[in-house]
């Protein structure tokens, strides 16, 4: 042999080893002439994640593909053509679901004609070397059967070196990572980069949407430059966010392996080019995407507003907010009004009763349908309709999961309009403060209507003069969260008087930890330490809070704990047991850095932590799951007399590291000090006697409510005072608002759903007793939440629902007694949960064909009610008055 020749094949051998090492196969071909034959499995899975639910949903099919070339280029693009032969599809036997076994055949599934022949009609695919470069078909083709095809077709995607890169399938364009050793290709697809047409939508607060969690790998095999086999796996677990009980887990296998030997098949097809050869193929091909084709079920088992509306004198029930009957209620009519037309709901709001429209209003702007919407403009009159009726639809829009630009330019239209009542106007103000957040929060800030919803905010903080209007046009911008607006609020939180001041830092404790800059932190140091101008003590309290709750440097620690030195008792007292508690909550963002601080034993020693005040600070844990921390907190501020200053009560919930304020009331009393004879310390204002509420409701700041101003205005209410309770909030909220479409690399689709609803009915009660010298109030929290998840498993000879509906009813009371006629004033906090009942139902439906089959399973109870013990001093004191009206 040639000398060159023998020295050539070592070089050959040389590099092959080397590629090999690095990770690299040769490049991958089909044969001409050949017909290759692979068998085609399928296995899928739909299961709740709760064990206590019947089995799922599951699926097999079989089927053989023959593959064979067309046509092929010099740079080695090929035309194949694929076609799919003898389709089986199996089913988990029925009478195996209700033994809970495993074990028998598989139940057939009986596949249609019409189903059978698109089925065996080829496709072509422009293959190079693993990457497949288009996709031809018939786009009349049934989805679900392309669908399907499309999952076959994605198994030839692959590559035969090592590295990363960006493919495109039927789960849409995905980052992928090859790994390659001896015959073996091992592909990782990264399922959260996949990128596809937009489908679906979520709640604009990631605490009330779903924790998705996928996985995906294939192994290819590959001998001789051919594909011998694939085994693509993939899984998803999708679950609510707030308790992970309450989910779906979806497995996914497939697996394509080589019948050997390859047999003789047709010979290459005459044509020049790709596309010649496509038009001599029989029937009409068009270049089709890799991606799933959205498929959307048909329900024949909605409900429809215009039966109900035949039926609707038969349907008038009593409705409680806070019952369970009631939120699944105002979901199923969310549900209708969504498919439901402009005059449908135009005429189910003018004929229900009085009584019921409130609840229709809600349930309406929750649709957020274009006809809903169309026909609430159309039915609400601002300058007729009842301020209570506007108001409901106002924070409607404000609490929405998930709004639109068309629901606000409804609020901005609204607004537009003159002669508003005050309250409707500040209450429009706020919600549409809450929309423009919201809004740009589900990345669509570039809207016209998010840009006029700011621009009325702005143009109106900067022409009004009034104190009050201007306090609401800060607390909107607060609720827009948006961190353009920040500059503003410092301006206002700096320069304006208490009032003005005090909603500007409230508006700004609303923005997250990454919005708090130095620039923000350098102007609460200024208000704290009072640099440029004397503060009231309550914005030196907040600004003082917002050092401490986003990331504090040691500094600001240390300056604060100083500080207490030469402020008044009760004010010390209050900010040290902030710090104190802080130190004991584990969840505090600057829990580390105060214990290093607490270290120095400068700063920790009894000359600091020895106040004699009896003001407040007070948070701990009520729930506490995998999933979610629920927290009550306590703030409580006293004057130097004994009189509460001010007060709040905060429920808050954290979840996977989002956060979310619940509920949060604040009220405030001003000008006690000179109404007892008290004189205001040197350089604060003297406030007008005031008493007002502020909350704050699923991070949404609501129009503060003033009690009463000036002490004329006092005396007048308290004669007409009833003996009744006050409603606070009553009504129905869509919090989990989801829908999810989760393309299978198998070509199968799932839908995911996610509906929350929660009815609420808060009231407060206020007694004054002049002989005992007691004052107590009591708040009543009732209330009922509903969750529907369901999970739509669509195939073209299958369908599956599973569905998951959990519900609660719960209520808290919050009472509070004090008692004027001891130094210092005595009070007794209560805060007491009430029994809860629950129930969960766990349903499994199946159709194939005229066959179908429905499986439910259930669990009901009820968690203990009980009395927290809020901390040590409260309970001795509480003991002592309840002692006292005994005896």
């Amino acid at each position: 042999m040639n000398p060159q020749t023998v020295l050539g094949y070592i070089c050959l051998l040389c590099f092959s080893f080397v590629s090999t090492a690095k990770g690299n196969l040769q490049p991958l071909s089909f044969q001409p002439g050949t017909l290759y034959q692979y068998h085609y499995s399928l296995d899928v899975q739909l299961d709740h994640t709760s064990m206590s639910s019947p089995r799922g949903a599951w699926l097999q099919a079989e089927a053989l593909v023959q593959l064979h070339q067309l046509w092929r280029d010099q740079g080695g693009e090929e035309l194949l053509q694929v076609q799919i032969h003898n389709l089986k599809a199996q089913q988990e036997p029925e009478e195996e679901r209700h033994q809970d076994s495993i074990g028998g055949p598989p139940a057939e599934i009986a596949l249609s004609q019409e189903a059978q022949a698109e089925l065996q009609q080829p496709v072509f695919v422009s293959w190079s070397s693993g990457k497949v470069k288009a996709f031809y078909g018939d786009k009349a083709e049934s989805v679900l059967i392309s669908n399907l095809k499309r999952g076959i077709i994605s198994l030839l995607q692959l590559q035969p070196h090592a590295g990363t890169t960006v493919e495109e399938d039927t789960s849409g364009s995905c980052q992928v990572t090859y790994a390659v050793s001896n015959h073996s290709i091992t592909k990782t697809k990264d399922l959260l980069s996949c990128t596809k047409p937009k489908s679906g939508f979520t709640s604009a607060n990631k605490i009330f949407g779903v924790k998705w969690q996928p996985t995906s790998k294939s192994r290819y095999m590959v001998k001789d430059n051919l594909l011998q086999s694939v085994l693509a796996e993939e899984s998803h677990m999708v679950t609510a966010a707030l308790r992970s009980t309450t989910g779906m887990k979806i497995s996914s296998r497939q697996q394509l392996q080589l019948l050997s030997p390859p047999m003789p098949g047709p010979a290459e097809a005459d044509g020049r080019s790709l596309e010649d050869t496509l038009a001599g193929m029989e029937g009409w091909h068009q270049p089709l995407g890799m991606a799933s084709l959205p498929f959307k079920r048909v329900c024949t088992h909605c409900p429809s507003l215009k039966a109900y509306l035949k039926a609707f004198d038969s349907q008038r029930v009593k409705m409680g907010a806070s019952k369970a009957a009631t939120t699944w209620r105002f979901q199923k009519f969310i549900q209708m009004l969504r498919s439901a037309k402009k005059r449908d709901v135009l005429q189910l709001l003018r004929r229900v009763p009085e009584e019921m429209l409130p609840f229709v209003v809600e349930a309406a702007v929750a649709a957020r349908s274009v006809a809903t919407l169309a026909a609430l403009s159309d039915f609400l009159d601002f300058s007729r309709e009842p301020k209570s009726l506007l108001e409901k639809f106002l924070y409607a829009a404000a609490f929405s999961p998930r709004p639109s630009g068309e629901l606000l330019r409804l609020v901005l239209d609204k607004l537009d309009r003159k002669q508003l009542a005050p309250e409707v106007h500040e209450t429009a103000i706020i919600a549409v403060g809450s929309l423009v957040g919201k809004l740009c929060q589900q990345k669509l800030c570039g809207l016209q209507e998010v840009e006029r919803g700011l621009e009325t905010i702005l143009a109106g903080l900067r022409s009004t003069k009034k104190e009050s209007e201007v306090v609401i046009y800060l607390l909107a911008l607060g609720n827009t969260m948006l961190p353009e607006t920040i500059t503003t609020l410092l301006d206002y939180a700096e320069e304006g008087p208490t009032a003005i001041a005090t909603a500007a830092i409230s508006a700004l404790r609303q923005f997250p930890t990454r919005h708090i800059s130095g620039k923000v932190k350098r102007a609460m140091r200024r208000i704290f330490h009072e640099k440029r101008k004397s503060y009231e003590k309550t914005c030196r309290l907040s600004a003082a809070e917002i050092l401490l709750d986003n990331e504090p440097l040691p500094m600001d620690v240390i300056n604060i704990l100083l500080a207490t030195n030469e402020l008044e008792v009760e004010t010390a007292t209050f900010l040290l047991l902030k710090v104190q508690n802080s130190l004991r909550a584990d969840h505090h963002p600057a829990r580390k850095i105060m214990k290093d601080v607490m270290r120095d034993p400068r700063i920790n020693n009894y000359n600091f932590f020895s106040k004699a005040g009896i003001s407040s600070s007070f948070s701990g844990p009520l729930t506490v799951t995998q999933d979610l921390l629920s927290t009550f907190g306590l703030d409580l501020l006293f004057l130097e007399g004994g009189f509460l200053r001010k007060s709040i009560s905060d429920f808050s919930l954290l979840s996977h590291s989002q956060q979310l304020r619940a509920a949060q009331v604040t009220i405030e009393a001003q000008g006690l000090e000179s109404m007892l004879g008290e004189n205001v310390l040197e350089g604060e204002e003297e406030p007008e006697l005031t008493a007002r509420m502020s909350a704050i409701f699923f991070d949404v700041q609501l129009r503060p409510i003033v009690f009463f101003q000036g002490y004329t205005d006092l005396m007048a209410k308290v004669l007409l005072s009833s003996r009744e309770p006050t409603s606070v909030v009553k009504g129905n909220l869509l919090l989990m608002d989801h829908h999810q479409v989760i393309p299978l690399q198998s070509g199968l689709q799932v839908a995911v759903k996610l509906q929350g609803g929660l009815g609420l009915d808060i009231s407060a009660d206020t007694d004054v007793s002049i002989w005992e010298q007691e004052l107590k109030t009591s708040i009543n929290a009732r209330g009922s939440f509903a969750i529907d998840f369901q999970a739509e498993l669509d195939a073209p000879f299958l369908q599956a629902t599973l569905r998951s509906q959990t519900e609660l009813e719960t209520s808290i009371h919050f009472d509070t007694t004090l008692r004027f006629s001891s130094s210092p004033v005595l009070m007794c906090l209560q805060l007491t949960e009430e029994e809860a009942p629950y129930r969960e139902i766990f349903t499994v439906s199946k159709s194939a064909g005229s066959w179908s089959s429905t499986a439910r399973k259930g669990r009901q109870g009820t968690v203990p009610g009980r009395e927290l013990a809020l901390h040590r001093t409260n309970s001795k004191v509480c003991n002592l008055l309840l002692m006292a009206e005994e005896e």
